[in-house]
């Protein structure tokens, strides 16, 4: 279903490509039509709550665990969510903002943050990915239209280029620790709403949040993360790192280009192709 349209190219603009070299995170509109999203938010939805385990009062978690429901992979859950993952849109996307030939999936996951759930934590996302190079970019994909007050994702843009805070996982002491750096460097902070069928897409060393969700309804994202489709793994540095080179990359190699059936390849040039 809606398979015209998540093969459709979404074209960018010499400017945009700019930009996102430039801060690493770029918002863009209408990629995706309002039927699609509520197609998508009903098929997520229902999967995300067949699959979800949490059941903890919001109170009772920690700040990691108030900020979302978190599940993975659903592509290998359900093959309509495998359609969106696999959608050669949002895969050309991401190669054209990268600059590179073609992109691979590392995974997908579902980012549920609840009514009253809380903030999530300035991070980067590449703190536990063993890859060994930046070609890696993540799209957020609203399944709504996403107002301030539920928490939309912020950005520090250009903020890839400092490298304090790097080191440190999702939590309170990441929130104080990379609050002050970005302080210091006076990066732009931007925070905005989402308009439906907006996405934004982030390189995995800018640093980014999200505040708390205020309103009575759940702010629903799915996210798809690729990498350079040439990428290999790197020795991990932490254990974050290598629980996910055990979980998202199983039976790849140090040095080796991350070839797995769970990482395949879902968009190639087609220059490259015809090689």
């Amino acid at each position: 279903m809606f398979s015209d349209i998540l093969n459709t190219p979404y074209v960018l603009t010499p400017e945009q490509v700019a930009f996102y070299q430039e801060h690493r995170y770029i918002k863009l509109k209408q990629v995706l039509p309002a039927e699609v999203v509520a197609y998508f938010n009903e098929v997520i939805t229902q999967k995300v709550a067949a699959l979800n385990t949490q059941t903890l009062p919001l109170q009772e978690r920690s700040t990691y665990g108030k900020a979302f429901l978190q599940l993975f992979n659903l592509w290998t859950q359900d093959p309509h969510i495998k359609s969106l993952v696999f959608s050669q849109r949002l895969a050309q996307l991401a190669a054209d903002l990268m600059q590179v030939s073609g992109v691979r999936l590392y995974h997908d996951q579902a980012l549920f943050k609840e009514a009253g759930g809380g903030i999530t934590p300035w991070h980067a996302d590449q703190h536990y990915w063993p890859l060994s190079s930046d070609k890696t970019v993540t799209v957020w994909i609203p399944l709504q239209a996403t107002p301030l007050d539920m928490g939309p994702l912020e950005f520090s843009a250009q903020s890839h280029r400092i490298l304090s805070g790097r080191e440190l996982s999702i939590s309170d002491e990441s929130e104080a620790h990379i609050q002050q750096q970005l302080r210091i460097h006076d990066f732009e902070h931007i925070i905005e709403p989402f308009d439906l069928g907006e996405v934004s897409y982030h390189s995995g060393w800018v640093f980014h949040r999200a505040g708390a969700n205020q309103s009575d309804q759940v702010r629903k994202v799915m996210t798809i993360i690729y990498m350079d489709a040439q990428m290999t793994l790197k020795e991990p540095t932490n254990s974050g790192q290598r629980n996910d080179w055990e979980t998202w990359c199983p039976g790849a190699q140090v040095g080796a280009v991350i070839d797995t059936p769970l990482n395949p390849v879902l968009f190639t040039r087609l220059e490259q192709q015809t090689v």
